[in-house]
């Protein structure tokens, strides 16, 4: 008969036969439990500054860490109605400007140093605040700079929300089908920059949640109201409805940027096309004038996101410059 084997505190086993040896179990049991336990990280806290004391989170498999590394994937942000601010701008302008939408802050100790400042206002905004190691924060994301936060989410999405931001508004941002991450990102910073009262993404554009969308905005996003979720005939109707001179950017304009003052001074919405593809024709339809840039070298066009930034500043300073007057 072929022979087995167990190993169990040293006790072998062949066949049918069991040779028991003459060792106490209860000697067994206490000599299992005086063997030395497998642990986990020993548990480190932070030695001084405005930390000390606190744990530092050490562990880049627990469930944790792993939860808030999945939401840089659009399933879970939608699921869990969170996201990820990444790098020291972001997360500082999230928890002064939408303390109540942070969920957790995380700072590893190097940008502990750095930025207390943020820190310090995380704390009295009572947030909670955690600290962690790199290989930590790596985890979580490659791109964070040692700062991370998690936002709630923020529900302004269709018509009503459109609605609202455009109460009062004098210059407004519309993103058709916008692709580019960085470009969405950076032309919520230049609406953010010139004063614009908000930016719309038509259906089909995208996330402004995702992760290089949020480290364009430089924290803009928090800032302004960024609708959503909207077509856009119902969005160039709120716009009408609300006032709103509507503009489209486009090389084939029938307007001068730089000669069209009259239109500039008055309350307006951009409306801004796709970086591969310009303005669909049903968007240069519906607007009421069509601007063009002027191109004084030989540029054949401009990047989308610098043509929005120069749009929105000429309306913005035709808009000063006729408040001034009046």
């Amino acid at each position: 008969m072929r022979g087995r084997w167990l190993v169990s505190a040293g006790v072998p086993y062949s066949g049918d036969m069991i040779c028991v040896s003459a060792v106490d179990p209860d000697e067994l049991l206490d000599a299992a439990a005086e063997r030395p336990q497998a642990r986990g990280p020993r548990r480190r806290t932070v030695s001084e500054g405005p930390a000390a004391g606190r744990e530092v989170l050490s562990n880049p498999a627990s469930a944790r860490i792993s939860r808030v590394a999945g939401l840089s994937r659009r399933n879970a942000r939608a699921k869990h109605r969170r996201f990820l601010v990444e790098g020291p701008q972001g997360v500082r302008e999230a928890v002064r400007h939408a303390p109540g939408r942070v969920l957790d802050v995380y700072l590893t100790e190097a940008a502990l140093e750095r930025h207390s400042e943020i820190w310090d206002e995380a704390v009295a905004a009572g947030l909670y605040v955690h600290v962690t190691t790199q290989q930590v924060m790596d985890a979580m994301s490659p791109d964070a700079q040692g700062l991370l936060a998690v936002v709630a989410t923020e529900e302004a999405t269709g018509s009503e929300a459109l609605a609202a931001a455009l109460e009062g508004a004098r210059l407004v941002a519309v993103l058709t089908q916008a692709q580019d991450p960085g470009n969405a990102g950076t032309i919520i910073r230049a609406a953010d920059a010139a004063g614009a009262d908000a930016v719309v993404l038509v259906r089909g554009s995208v996330d402004p949640t995702a992760p290089k969308v949020v480290r364009s905005t430089a924290g803009s996003l928090f800032h302004l109201p960024v609708v959503t979720g909207v077509a856009l005939d119902d969005a160039v109707t709120a716009l009408h409805n609300a006032g709103l001179t509507v503009l489209a950017a486009d090389g084939r304009g029938d307007f001068d940027l730089f000669e069209a003052e009259s239109l500039l001074e008055a309350p307006s919405a951009w409306l801004l096309g796709n970086e591969a593809h310009g303005l669909p024709s049903e968007a240069l339809s519906q607007a009421d004038a069509v601007v063009s840039i002027p191109i004084y070298g030989k540029a054949e066009s401009l990047n989308v996101a610098a043509a929005a930034a120069v749009c929105l500043y000429a309306s913005a300073r035709a808009q000063a410059q006729n408040s001034g007057r009046s």
